[in-house]
């Protein structure tokens, strides 16, 4: 037995066998600020209307109208120019993957910056690509215009992702520059707005001036992260040929059900988006007030903090039952930092308390999570930064 399944272990590449897993941390019990995601629930109401919505739903047979009603229901929702086709994939992530399977030819290359999404690199390497990082500048994460110039001079990749807003550093980088890249790309240009809800501007309009130019979006940050849903828009003749590289019937009949749900209630997603990015602010404001902390500028639904001993503020936290991210080993720019992110106000108070009692005092244990100490204690003083 332990033969057999020696040779059959032998069969998988060995990067695979050398690498490891995407993790995901358990956050049972916790104030879950860890992986961005959208902290509103549906109202009751809502929730039984989608409840019927997906029970009608004829799930005996494979998905093809209701994701076409999908797509068509996103192209509006995202204003496609003229010209441009959009498809849909399980989540962002498969974007990625079929991006990477479209450009996949001896001796190709993908470039981004650094840091930047994880996912890039991986789907790369596992393609048998090589990946090309350009390191952001390090005093505000900004893109290095001159090194990213060099870089696309020198390896002529075939693939360039710009994540906009950036994740992990959560800010949108100078619109020149981009500009730039873009046109001294050889390849395609993949613009990643994933945290788009909550920026200030985005990339659509470049689909007109630049055929090579693809945006990507996902309906996780939109509010339906357990749903997986992502979009590629793009030239009709560009998304032709990566379509073909899509699986089959890859959205469920579930999941475009409840997607076409959330985009005719999109009113009640932008009021939550609305209320995040005043969360933002208000804990950006109040992480600047606090000792020991250097928060940076967030066009996301998180921010990127910058403490003396991430890990240890990390465990800190976490003994609060605040669960963040310690971002700190990702990219020797990202040293000692913590990404936070946004949550309702009464988490966000909840992550201010642990995260002030985590640097004032890691030695003891912290208060319960979610505000339900006594009104004198860390909570209550932080209650009016957040009201």
């Amino acid at each position: 037995m332990k033969t057999a399944l020696n040779q059959a272990l032998a069969c998988i590449r060995e990067d695979v066998r050398g690498s490891q897993a995407y993790p995901v941390a358990s956050s049972a019990g916790m104030v879950k600020l860890d992986v961005m995601e959208n902290p509103f629930r549906l109202s009751i109401e809502l929730q039984a209307e989608l409840g019927a919505r997906l029970g009608a739903v004829a799930i005996n047979r494979y998905p093809a109208e209701s994701t076409a009603k999908l797509a068509a229901a996103l192209a509006l929702h995202a204003g496609m120019p003229a010209g441009c086709a959009i498809m849909l994939g399980n989540g962002s992530d498969e974007l990625i993957t079929m991006l990477s399977m479209a450009v996949s030819r001896p001796g190709a290359k993908v470039l981004s910056p650094l840091p930047s999404f994880v996912m890039y690199e991986l789907s790369a390497r596992y393609q048998n690509l090589q990946f090309v990082g350009v390191p952001l500048r390090a005093d505000d994460f900004e893109l290095d215009g001159p090194a990213m110039l060099a870089a696309i001079a020198e390896h002529q990749p075939a693939l360039v992702y710009l994540s906009f807003p950036n994740n992990p550093t959560g800010n949108l980088w100078d619109s020149a520059v981009i500009e730039q890249i873009i046109q001294a790309a050889p390849g395609l240009v993949v613009m990643d707005e994933a945290y788009q809800p909550f920026a200030s501007s985005d990339s659509m309009a470049l689909l007109a001036r630049y055929p090579q130019v693809l945006v990507m979006r996902t309906m996780s940050k939109f509010g339906l992260a357990g749903v997986r849903i992502g979009y590629l828009i793009g030239q009709a003749a560009l998304i032709a040929e990566i379509d073909k590289l899509r699986p089959p019937f890859n959205i469920s009949v579930l999941n475009a059900e409840a997607g076409l749900f959330a985009l005719e209630h999109a009113d009640v997603y932008a009021a939550q988006a609305a209320e995040l990015r005043a969360q933002r602010e208000r804990v950006y404001t109040a992480l600047q007030a606090m000792a020991g902390v250097q928060a940076f500028p967030s066009q996301g639904n998180m921010i990127l903090v910058r403490v003396s001993d991430a890990a240890r503020t990390f465990a800190g936290m976490k003994a609060c039952g605040v669960l963040i991210k310690n971002s700190s080993t990702a990219h020797p720019l990202l040293n000692n930092c913590l990404r936070i992110t946004i949550g309702t106000a009464e988490e966000n108070q909840a992550m201010l308390a642990a995260l002030k009692e985590a640097l004032s005092r890691p030695e003891l244990p912290c208060s319960p999570p979610g505000g339900r100490e006594p009104e004198g204690g860390l909570g209550g003083q932080l209650k009016e930064s957040l009201s």
